[in-house]
């Protein structure tokens, strides 16, 4: 059963670390091939959720290290109905697959007894590329879209709702109003490009506010992803929106998306100055800032850096 649904714990300031980036650890370091860079298919076999379980008991171990919280999140970031359906899931096995990937984060979680707490997050992506707002829908469309995968979570033992790689508004709005439909607390997390705004060109605070004014303030808290902290820093000026951003998942490599896109090596920037730049936007311009986190090309590395700089200092 969900532990903290009804007071998320890392609203209350301490620091909770979470994840690198799932996927780009999977295909680069691991070898594994990710069809429509989808890792949910891995809980389908023994030795794939073995994979999954020894993945995420690396970053229990760097929590308990540090003594910090810790946000499971899980690896349905495609687990929706359109990818789904590409990769031959009808909506009961798509269901299943996303009730299998709570549970075993809550198998972590019982057997870590960490000293912290340990949030479960139901991951939800975009309809449409990360990167790119394709598949654009209204806010009613983009509800109903995302309203099987988050009432599933709402059934299981997740706490929250994380919608990661949004990068339009109307999606983030409408994930948003389907999670509270189903009294789910949810943070979004934004992509952004290297001036520091959405792809679609809207600036980072206007997105934020807009999806504020939409929903009464329902998101939890936000979030940055896929982005260097020198790409969105110069961005963030003295807004009093930048105390709703809680979470950061930046990339360790400074290259843009559509280098990545065409990238066939691994960039994995410098761990060690990826959390200097998180510590100094700490003290900076996001003093509210308690889940840190990675994104593309980051992994177990980057996050032990940016606990040694972020969470000692707390």
């Amino acid at each position: 059963m969900s532990k903290y649904r009804t007071r998320l714990p890392q609203m209350e300031g301490q620091p909770f670390l979470t994840d690198g980036g799932l996927e780009t650890t999977l295909v680069f370091h691991e070898g594994i091939d990710l069809p429509h860079f989808a890792a949910f298919p891995l809980l389908q076999d023994e030795a794939g959720a073995r994979l999954l379980r020894r993945y995420f008991q690396t970053y229990v171990a760097i929590a308990q290290r540090f003594h910090a919280g810790l946000i499971l999140e899980a690896a349905t970031w495609r687990a929706s109905p359109d990818w789904g359906a590409l990769l031959g899931y009808s909506p009961s096995s798509l269901a299943e697959v996303n009730r299998a990937a709570i549970r075993l984060l809550e198998e972590i979680r019982e057997e870590a007894q960490l000293s912290q707490p340990a949030v479960i997050s139901g991951c939800v992506g975009p309809r449409g590329d990360g990167y790119v707002p394709s598949a654009a829908m209204t806010i009613g469309e983009a509800a109903t879209f995302h309203w099987p995968q988050i009432v599933t979570f709402a059934a299981s033992a997740a706490d929250m709702v994380s919608a990661i790689t949004m990068n339009y508004t109307a999606e983030a709005i409408g994930v948003a109003l389907a999670a509270e439909a189903a009294r789910m607390p949810v943070a979004i997390s934004f992509t952004v490009e290297t001036d520091g705004r959405l792809p679609t060109g809207q600036p980072l605070g206007e997105a934020i506010q807009e999806v504020d004014d939409a929903t009464a303030g329902y998101p939890s808290y936000f979030m940055i992803n896929c982005a260097h902290p020198e790409h969105f820093e110069p961005a963030l000026g003295q807004g009093a929106w930048t105390g709703r951003i809680r979470g950061l998942r930046a990339n360790a490599s400074r290259l843009s998306h559509a280098e990545l896109n065409e990238a066939t090596e691994l960039d994995a920037g410098d761990p060690g100055e990826l959390g200097a730049s998180y510590a100094g936007l700490l003290r900076g311009p996001l003093p509210n800032l308690t889940v840190l986190g990675g994104c593309c090309g980051t992994d177990h590395r980057h996050i032990e850096s940016i606990a040694d700089a972020c969470v000692r200092r707390s």
